[in-house]
């Protein structure tokens, strides 16, 4: 394939291009301006990478970017950038869903914004004052549909109408009860034309433990787990998984709660917290039973970072000595997930994931349970460069005698350093 041309002439100045095959990847644009004089800022650019390519136009370094249909009207590709936006915010949003908002007119993007908190505004309002009077007449992209309700803060819809926006595209219609269309509808009924559903599988995924407690009552419950490359139970993480960037410390940036056994704590062994930059910690659940090996709680507990529950069927020594130091403790006859996610679900939680760490038997009934009543949604298989014999009773015993009903679905696989990291979802038949 013959390459594109090797300069760019303007008046004045001379671009050199760099040359590329159409069949490969282009090069990174945006690096290639930023290597531009300071004093060229008024320049215009377009090239024409070729079918299939996005087109790119660079005016005073400002990337703007046309469908690949050659149109300025590209939804899909702005409601992409309302949850390139919205990820922002992983980890701080709960009980709320993460969304992002893109203000467009003529072609050109005059603000964007996303819900950084609970409690803080919504997506719609930053991208609003970030566009200023140039939302009148403009197209408002918003990844979940607009509220039309008073909560913590005040409909969005009525910030969109009084900005004066003549369009806005929906990548999905919120599944809130107080909200499910009547955001749409009261757009609609303000004379704002309305697009729903740009997108929204993309969107769906990125609210996923959102829409299912909203669905369900519920949170989203995910299961994790190592395993040696023979496939045996391990109790162990791998290398660099608990760094920043590893699949281990984006977990726990993203899930709002992890169950956790009350061994790790007895027998000192590493409790990982999150090393994303900024991260919002997750609510550790410690499941302590009446069998466990010791009542005294481990000094390992108290430097823990965030907030700390033990759910507990012992109500006597471990009761005093908790509330003496402050932890919060659920006192229970049995400790199951019914009590443990309706707990959860009450608390405005919206992801859990059950981390089988530490001693097994501690975990046992609630896989179990969880794998009769589908509790558990996802699963995340840590595979490591190990290899061992398989210990008795088999702890995973369990899992392998899943009935056929059940099936794995969006089943994704990745590097993560030495290990593989295998996750899917579980589709009852």
């Amino acid at each position: 394939m013959q390459a594109l041309g090797s300069s760019l002439t303007v008046p004045d100045f001379t671009l050199p291009v760099p040359r590329f095959s159409i069949n490969s990847t282009p090069p990174n644009f945006a690096s290639f301006v930023s290597t531009l004089s300071p004093s060229k800022v008024g320049i215009r650019l377009s090239l024409t990478f070729g079918c299939g390519v996005r087109r790119s136009r660079c005016d005073s370094f400002g990337v703007q970017c046309l469908g690949s249909n050659g149109g300025e009207n590209d939804d899909g590709f702005y409601i992409r950038r309302c949850v390139e936006l919205a990820r922002k915010a992983l980890g701080f949003t709960s009980p709320n869903p993460l969304v992002g908002c893109v203000i467009v007119k003529d072609g050109k993007v005059v603000g964007e914004g996303f819900h950084p908190k609970a409690g803080q505004p919504h997506a719609e309002v930053f991208a609003l004052r970030d566009a200023g009077d140039l939302a009148q007449s403009a197209t408002a992209y918003v990844s979940l549909e607009p509220c039309n309700h008073f909560g913590r803060t005040p409909p969005c819809t009525e910030a969109l109408i009084k900005a004066k926006v003549k369009k806005v595209v929906v990548g999905m219609v919120d599944p809130n009860p107080i909200v499910a269309s009547k955001g749409v509808e009261r757009l609609r009924d303000a004379g704002i034309e309305v697009i729903a559903g740009v997108e929204e599988e993309l969107c769906k995924s990125l609210n996923e433990a959102y829409i299912h407690r909203m669905l369900t009552g519920k949170p989203l419950l995910t299961l994790r787990y190592s395993l040696s490359v023979n496939g045996n139970f391990l109790d162990l993480l791998g290398n660099g998984v608990t760094d920043c960037g590893g699949y281990y410390s984006r977990l726990l940036q993203e899930y709002d709660a992890v169950i956790t056994s009350y061994s790790l704590f007895s027998e000192n062994l590493s409790i990982p917290t999150s090393q994303e930059p900024g991260a919002n910690q997750p609510i550790r659940i410690i499941i302590h039973k009446d069998h466990s090996s010791s009542n005294q709680i481990p000094l390992a507990i108290n430097e823990v970072a965030g907030k700390v529950i033990i759910f507990t069927d012992n109500k006597t020594e471990i009761a005093l000595e908790v509330a003496q130091q402050g932890i919060e403790i659920v006192a229970l006859d049995q400790i199951n997930l019914d009590v443990i996610l309706d707990y959860c679900n009450r608390q405005g939680l919206c992801s859990v994931l059950l981390d089988i760490r530490g001693s097994f038997s501690e975990f046992e009934e609630l896989v179990k349970e969880g794998i009769k009543k589908n509790y558990i949604n996802k699963f995340v298989t840590e595979i490591l460069p190990v290899w061992n014999g398989c210990a008795e009773p088999d702890p995973l015993q369990t899992l392998k005698s899943l009935e056929l009903g059940v099936k794995v679905v969006n089943l994704k696989s990745r590097a993560s350093d030495q290990s593989v990291v295998i996750e899917g979802c579980f589709k009852v038949e």
